[in-house]
């Protein structure tokens, strides 16, 4: 691809980094951007820049937040004792959009990938071993993404639960969400039904 400016082939090169984006796409935004007025080019890049500032993770839940508590976790109205394990803030955003779910949430930040070099320490297992230990959790839904992967995580992480409680119910979500799919791209309908019509760890087991 030849370009005619430096600095508009530096523009494509940096955007076309992002996930899902190629160089005929990033070519694309960046000449919608140079017809933009400067004051729109400066508010995407002042709110880039706020985003990477100020955001924050969570230190109960491990969720994107403004604070260092999120929202859900402050929200007193939540079912605290009901907790949602997802791989990343996509799955949260997911189920939050069915409005079926008041329970809390756990963000791993992935699932173990022993193939990608991703291991249980570099997810956020702990803290949420520390939050069972602290806040009476009385069940954890196990709604990763039905991979080999995520079963991996799922068998992880409920046998290290069990381990410090073994009184706590630890659930999967229903098999309306096929095997290999991803829960950010399920109808809400058949997302909020797989989470309502959840399953024992045990029976997913026996089923897998």
């Amino acid at each position: 691809m030849n370009f005619t400016s430096n600095y508009i082939e530096n523009a494509v090169n940096e955007i076309s980094k992002l996930p899902g984006i190629g160089k005929k796409t990033a070519l694309r935004l960046v000449l919608h951007l140079i017809q933009e007025n400067q004051q729109t080019t400066k508010a995407l890049t002042h709110s880039l820049q706020q985003l990477k500032e100020h955001l924050k993770f969570c230190g109960i839940c491990a969720n994107v937040s403004d604070e260092s508590i999120c929202n859900v976790c402050q929200n007193k109205s939540r079912n605290h004792q009901l907790v949602c394990v997802v791989e990343s803030v996509r799955e949260v955003m997911a189920i939050e959009n069915t409005n079926h779910y008041n329970g809390s949430y756990h963000v791993l930040g992935g699932v173990i990938s022993p193939i990608n070099g991703v291991g249980p320490e570099k997810l956020s297992i702990d803290l949420l071993l520390e939050q069972v230990e602290k806040k009476g959790v009385n069940e954890i839904i196990m709604a990763l993404n039905p991979t080999m992967d995520g079963d991996t995580t799922i068998f992880y992480i409920s046998k290290r639960i069990q381990q410090i409680n073994p009184d706590i119910t630890i659930s999967t979500i229903a098999r309306g969400v096929a095997f290999g799919g991803e829960l950010e791209y399920v109808d809400e309908v058949t997302l909020a039904r797989s989470i309502a019509t959840r399953l024992p760890f045990d029976n997913y087991l026996s089923s897998s």
